[in-house]
């Protein structure tokens, strides 16, 4: 499709000017009009030649939370300060330092300039644009607070991300530690063990029983044949995790499981206590109805049991009742989290009411990722202290004994 370059004016009157895909000029025209610019006619003329702004060399560069925010941000900046919508999103584009995101934004004017809603062109991109985005900018288009969702939108990923990050850095240490403590036990094994069996072997001397059950799980860990058996189940397990992660039945039992150990378990159902109200409340406070607001927090939960609880809720409430009183019946969600809810259902306030919620439940995210990297740090101390020291204890019982049995000679 031809491109146009094109000058107008905004309804402020305000000179501005861009380049659009488009058929002909009489449609370059009607398109700027329905946008509330006044083109000037004469200024619009066919752009000739290869464009190549718009091809990437980049190979698999995805778009990052970080770059969503950003862009989420100064989108919000440039709609709040009267600019036109496709102004915009040609100026993000071309602004954007992610080749993917600026092919994306690209395809988004393109989508618009043809006479889309922005909520519709970027549903054509749901790895990018969640169902959560793509609604509550809908709700921003419909309710003409496109800016203020906009920044409901960035806060919103800014604290799943922050979350996210915080979970995760919390369990680098622990795994650091794990991955060390197996790594050295297993060069005792392979390269120290063998050694010793060696040595005890010359001297002919009789072997305690730990030291012989040491041996022997290191002989066949040594044995280049068992290593490669374990190398096989170990692939044969994350295979089958991975098939069973697909599967929604083993999904569903494994979930289960997570949410209900003892304390990891805890760490999940504060974290989708504080998702479920932080999103739910953002929807609602953007104009989305609760039963599509329920609908995409559910698709987003992350968790099956989570998800069917939602489902669960929302059909209650298409029978009539309210939010709190089917979510009295979850063991899922806390008792002090359904009061509060059914103070905001019955105040007016539940938007500001599920944003205190997620509130508090972030900070109690914090304080139990931290006590759980509290708890995992000792007990893996405690448990490399006790391999490696009982490898060591097994290898110097023979020696021991060999030299209580020379003092005892002498």
């Amino acid at each position: 499709m031809p491109k146009f370059a094109w000058e107008g004016k905004t309804t402020g009157g305000k000179s501005i000017k861009g380049v659009m895909d488009a058929p002909n000029i009489d449609s370059v025209v009607s398109q700027l009009r329905k946008q509330n610019i006044s083109p000037v006619t004469e200024a619009i003329k066919e752009k000739k030649g290869l464009d190549l702004s718009n091809i990437s060399f980049s190979i698999g560069t995805g778009v990052s939370e970080k770059d969503l925010t950003i862009f989420t941000r100064q989108f919000a900046t440039m709609i709040d300060a009267g600019l036109p919508l496709v102004q915009c999103l040609d100026i993000l584009a071309k602004e954007s330092p992610n080749m993917s995101l600026r092919k994306i934004l690209n395809s988004v004017k393109e989508s618009v300039e043809a006479g889309t809603t922005l909520a519709e062109a970027m549903k054509k991109h749901p790895k990018v644009f969640s169902d959560l985005y793509v609604n509550m900018v809908a709700a921003g288009e419909v309710g003409g607070i496109l800016d203020t969702v906009l920044n409901r939108l960035a806060v919103t990923i800014e604290k799943a991300a922050a979350l996210k990050r915080q979970i995760k850095s919390a369990m680098i240490y622990p795994l650091i530690t794990l991955t060390v403590a197996v790594a050295v036990v297993a060069v005792l094994m392979i390269f120290v063990i063998p050694q010793f069996g060696a040595l005890f072997k010359d001297m002919g001397a009789q072997l305690p029983a730990l030291t012989l059950y040491v041996m022997n799980i290191s002989n066949w860990i040594a044995n280049v044949s068992h290593l490669l058996i374990m190398g096989v189940s170990i692939a044969a397990v994350i295979v089958g995790k991975i098939a069973m992660d697909r599967n929604p039945k083993t999904q569903m039992l494994l979930h289960r499981f997570y949410i209900w150990l003892p304390a990891l378990g805890d760490v999940i159902r504060k974290s989708a206590v504080a998702s479920f109200t932080r999103i739910l409340g953002t929807l609602i406070s953007s104009g989305v109805p609760i039963m599509d607001g329920l609908d995409i927090v559910a698709r987003v939960a992350g968790n099956r049991v989570v998800e069917a609880e939602l489902k669960r809720v929302k059909q209650a409430i298409s029978e009539g009742k309210t939010l709190s009183e089917p979510l009295r019946q979850s063991k899922v969600f806390p008792p002090m989290v359904v009061q509060m809810i059914g103070v905001g259902e019955q105040t007016g306030a539940l938007d500001a009411m599920l944003q205190k919620i997620a509130d508090f439940y972030e900070q109690e995210v914090d304080e139990s990722v931290e006590t759980l990297t509290g708890l995992l740090e000792p007990a893996i101390m405690i448990f490399l202290a006790i391999v490696a020291g009982g490898i060591v204890i097994s290898m110097y019982l023979p020696i021991f004994s060999l030299a209580n049995a020379v003092s005892g000679g002498d």
